[in-house]
This record gives C-alpha cells, sequence and structure tokens, in this order.
C-alpha cells in the first residue's frame, strides 16, 4: 500500500474499567471505537499507557479516560510531552475549561457571562446572592470529588484558595449541549433534578442553542467534543453549570440509533480535519 492509500492511526485513550455512577463508559468507547475502526486504523490504551505510545500514530483520540485526578502526575506529562512532540491529541489541548480545572467559571463570572456566580476569595462573598446552602468545589474537582453542600454561616471558614464557592441554585431541571467542534449535535436534559443521568430528549429553542454556542465559542477548541452542562434558574433563564472540555461523557445510548451514527461520524469527520490540519493539538487559530 502506498503512503498515499495508507488510513491514519488513532490511539484512542479509555479506562474501559472505569466505574461511574448511573452511567457505562466502557459501552459508549466500545460503540466510538467500533465506528471510527470503519475510517481509521485504532488502538484501545489505557490513560497510563498513552505516553509510552503516541509517537507511533497520527493523532490521540482521549475519550472516556476517567477524572484525571486519580492519575495527575501522569496526565500532566502526557501534555507537556504531546506538546513537545507535536502530537496531535483529540480534544485539543488548548481548552481552557475543565480541561485545566474550573477556574474559567471565575473568568466567565468576571467577564459577565450567564454562568452561576462563582467566587474564590471571602472578600467577595457580598457578591453572591444570599441562599440557605451554597456549593463548595474544589478548583480541580471532577465527577463531583469534593463537591459539598454549607451553610452561609460556615463560609468564612472554608479554606480558601483551592476551592470555589456558589450559590446552591434552586433550578427546575439540568440540561447539557452537545458539539463536535462548534456544531451543536444534540441536547439531553434531567427532568428531576434529584436524578442528574436520568436523561431524556430535550429539543431546544433557538435562545436555548443561542446559549450553548456562546460558551462553545469562547472555548480555544477548534477540534474536538465538547459538553455545555447548564441548569433552568427560577427566572426562567439558563446558567452555566460547566464547560466539559477534556473528556465529556456523552449518554450516546439515549439516543436513537440514527442520531448515534450521525454523532459517530460527525466525530470521524472531525478526526480527519484535525489529522489533515497538520498544527500540534497545543495550538489554535
Amino acid at each position: 500500500m502506498s503512503s498515499e492509500q495508507r488510513r491514519s492511526r488513532i490511539l484512542f485513550v479509555t479506562d474501559l474499567a472505569y466505574e461511574a455512577r448511573g452511567r457505562r463508559y466502557c459501552d459508549e468507547d466500545i460503540f466510538l471505537s467500533s465506528r471510527l475502526r470503519a475510517e481509521f486504523d485504532i488502538a484501545l490504551c489505557h490513560p497510563l499507557d498513552a505516553a509510552a505510545l503516541m509517537a507511533d500514530f497520527d493523532a490521540v483520540v482521549v475519550r472516556n479516560s476517567g477524572p484525571v485526578l486519580n492519575y495527575q502526575a501522569e496526565y500532566d506529562d502526557f501534555r507537556a510531552l504531546a506538546e513537545k512532540q507535536g502530537v496531535r491529541v483529540y480534544n485539543q489541548l488548548s481548552g481552557k475549561a475543565d480541561m485545566v480545572g474550573k477556574r474559567y467559571l471565575l473568568d466567565l463570572t468576571a467577564a459577565g457571562y450567564p454562568v452561576i456566580p462563582t467566587i474564590d476569595d471571602p472578600q467577595d462573598l457580598g457578591r453572591l446572592p444570599e441562599t440557605d446552602e451554597y456549593v463548595v468545589k474544589p478548583k480541580l474537582g471532577a465527577d463531583s470529588i469534593g463537591l459539598e453542600f454549607v451553610p452561609r454561616d460556615r463560609l468564612a471558614e472554608l479554606p480558601y484558595g483551592d476551592i470555589l464557592v456558589q450559590p446552591r441554585i434552586p433550578f427546575a431541571y439540568e440540561v447539557s449541549f452537545y458539539f463536535v467542534d462548534r456544531s451543536f449535535q444534540y441536547a439531553l436534559y434531567a427532568p428531576r433534578p434529584e436524578q442528574r443521568w436520568a436523561l431524556e430528549t430535550y429539543e431546544p429553542t433557538a435562545a436555548d442553542l443561542a446559549f450553548a454556542q456562546r460558551f462553545v465559542d469562547w472555548n480555544d477548541v477548534e477540534y474536538g467534543i465538547q459538553r455545555v452542562d447548564a441548569c433552568r434558574a427560577p427566572g426562567g433563564e439558563l446558567l452555566l453549570v460547566e464547560l466539559e472540555d477534556l473528556n465529556p461523557y456523552l449518554s450516546l445510548d439515549l439516543l436513537e440509533p440514527a442520531a448515534r451514527d450521525a454523532f459517530a461520524k460527525s466525530m470521524a469527520a472531525s478526526v480527519h480535519r484535525l489529522i489533515a490540519d497538520g498544527r500540534p493539538s497545543g495550538t489554535i487559530g
């Protein structure tokens, strides 16, 4: 086979044994990797093996690799080596949302974006609306690790520095918008707030899509999958909960087969574009 005919080689990074509450990560990655195999030569590996293997591939696709907090030093080494070697990583390592922690919630709050008000300094407590409880989460948190609810009279005694504080909002429901590159794919929502992963199909309005698109356009990920998580506040408006740009779970098992296949095709086309672009994944624009 000539070099012109050679199929691109993909290293698909996933932890098939990772157990998540209410979700089966392994099923999602088995499906996606099987569909990508139709267009790429593909090999699966555990996150801890990616750095040692990636030089032999045209791109590295990071999917359901579990919270990187569980292997933070190894993940940092992987990022540094990928950027040094010019490896194309999907999602691109230029993301500035959950990929690098949750400090972006402070930036978005300061810039006036529609996000749940967020602070990290006790001197800013007056900027938060008064409510019975507040959400405290680590800046490097993931998958609700370290999250707790505290009453207002405890706010002054919190260990500020590595935490974020937000008001606990009595929202009507949570809704997630899923994008490939900057193109909307589908939306799902949890009509029962106490059951975050009991999701159903959601038909977004034009205003809903404009809300979600604003955050995807803000982020520096040209090639990759993003999930915009929002809540419907008491006033009817949507507020950002988080922008997941590292390894968002996609709940593909809840989609109709045609929608699931369409997503897989969009993802494959995106990976092709990443490889054809030729720029290392740590750059943008």
